[in-house]
């Protein structure tokens, strides 16, 4: 089994994620919302290439939340 940095949530499991999303689409809202999430996208973007979302650096951070509780 693959280790899973979160856990799904319950509206993901029962599908309700997807259908926002489709309904968001179609009526064009995601296209309206799209110029606002650049700058979260930006450093994502950033945060992926330093490597902070690879696979020891989130058994890292996951370990330390752990420690902290």
């Amino acid at each position: 089994m693959r280790f899973r940095y979160r856990r799904r949530s319950l509206s993901t499991m029962l599908g309700i994620t997807k259908t926002k999303k489709r309904v968001n689409k179609a009526i064009g809202l995601t296209a309206l919302r799209k110029p606002s999430r650049a700058p979260g996208n930006l450093k994502r973007r950033v945060k992926r290439r330093i490597g902070y979302y690879s696979e020891p650096m989130k058994l890292f951070r996951w370990l330390l939340r752990k420690i902290k509780r």
